[in-house]
């Protein structure tokens, strides 16, 4: 097969052309350079044409990095940079909108103005592609794929009653906060409860994870977070012992564990490297994967922070206030930084959806709304055998806040 391109932007064309042929069809190519829009020439000689409606508007390199390059429809894009489009987010880099932790929120982007989130419209550009080539020769072969749940869990805290200082500051919140006598003297029971080994500490949900998921013949992913500088982190460190315990029991019965940075870690390289090797020291382990606290996001420098520390993949792109598909596809691949025109060696596997992008940001839908939900966005990934990446914090089941939305989780993995 060869593909002829246009003679600009060519970093990007060969990235986009490498990701959709290469990792997502399984097919090798030759690239000619000179054409004025895609031209697919199949081995028997026949052609598809798709028309350049993008890159061939912006000859200059980087041109194409402004606001106002953003489509108004994704339909005004051809389905190579419009694929470019959803997996290099060019337009988090571009549209400035940050939420009150600097995310870019699901509301700004295209894909929610133009209701198509919950649509892996990648993935429908590779399969129409396929089709289309498939029609002129049907000897083609292709990538052959299984569906994949993927059970990630971020371990922000692994226990509700850690300390006594923790407590106390949760029980000067239920006062002066929640307005809550009930509840501050439930929170005294509980801890009481705690540490006299009656009940046990309600984020201490691991075995239980762990058995839900081997029933299924499935490994769990455990992020865990090292020595961070704000308020947003530091609710454990990886050298306690209940840490180290649980460590052990994660590897012996062979789950993953990974690297969930601290609040400030996504921009900060020395931060970032600070906490993979306190990791690797404590918990005696190679740090290859994980995701970003808060998924907390900056195009390109968090993905480039993980390429120079060596990272195999991330799972941060979901968006904290809505469900679906942030980058608009259900398979792994390998990211690009946009200002150095570079395809990395890290790969993104996309998260689609966060049990607090539910619970948090859309409180008004009820447990059985919420499965109906994740139901339909499985049915996605499944009709086009990809991953289904799940994030379910280990703190989100034995709560008041939490326990109506157990049975969502148990119906996921089930």
């Amino acid at each position: 097969m060869i593909i002829s391109i246009p003679n600009n932007n060519l970093n990007e064309r060969r990235y986009i052309l490498d990701i959709i042929f290469n990792e997502f069809l399984g097919v090798e190519y030759a690239l000619d350079i000179g054409s004025t829009d895609y031209e697919i020439t199949l081995p028997n000689q026949k052609r598809l044409t798709i028309k350049d409606t993008f890159f061939n508007k912006y000859p200059k390199d980087l041109e194409y990095l402004k606001v106002e390059n953003i489509p108004n429809k994704i339909e005004e894009l051809d389905i190579f940079s419009a694929s470019f489009f959803m997996l290099t987010r060019w337009e988090e880099y571009v549209n400035k909108s940050r939420d009150d932790h600097n995310r870019f929120p699901a509301t700004e982007s295209l894909a929610y103005k133009q209701g198509f989130l919950d649509r892996p419209i990648v993935n429908e550009y590779v399969e129409w592609l396929k089709q289309e080539l498939l029609n002129l020769d049907s000897s083609l072969q292709f990538k052959k794929r299984e569906y994949k749940l993927v059970l990630t869990h971020d371990v922000d805290a692994p226990l509700m009653h850690s300390s006594f200082m923790f407590h106390l500051k949760a029980l000067i919140l239920d006062i002066l906060q929640r307005k809550s006598l009930k509840l501050f003297f439930k929170r005294n029971i509980d801890y009481i409860k705690t540490k006299l080994k009656i009940t046990k500490d309600p984020f201490d949900t691991f075995d239980w994870i762990m058995d839900l998921s081997e029933k299924q013949n499935i490994k769990s992913y455990f992020f865990f977070m090292a020595k961070g500088v704000t308020s947003y982190d530091n609710m454990y460190k990886s050298s306690d012992k209940f840490i180290q315990n649980l460590i052990k029991k994660i590897k012996a019965r062979g789950h993953k564990i990974g690297i969930h940075p601290t609040y400030n870690a996504y921009n900060s390289a020395l931060q970032f490297k600070r906490e993979k090797d306190e990791l690797e020291k404590n918990l005696n382990i190679k740090i290859s994967f994980g995701r970003e606290h808060y998924l907390r996001f900056e195009v390109p420098t968090t993905w480039q922070i993980w390429e120079d520390n060596k990272m195999e993949w991330d799972s941060t792109l979901s968006y904290a206030d809505k469900e679906g598909f942030r980058c608009g596809v259900c398979y792994p691949y390998s990211v690009f930084n946009i200002l150095t025109r570079e395809k990395l060696n890290l790969k993104e596997r996309p998260l689609v959806v966060m049990e607090g992008s539910f619970v948090i940001y859309q409180p008004n839908i009820p447990p059985k709304e919420m499965k109906k939900k994740i139901d339909s966005l499985i049915k996605q990934v499944k009709k086009y055998n990809g991953e289904f990446v799940l994030l379910w914090h280990n703190s989100s089941f034995n709560t008041d806040e939490w326990k109506r939305y157990k049975t969502v989780y148990e119906g996921i993995v089930k």
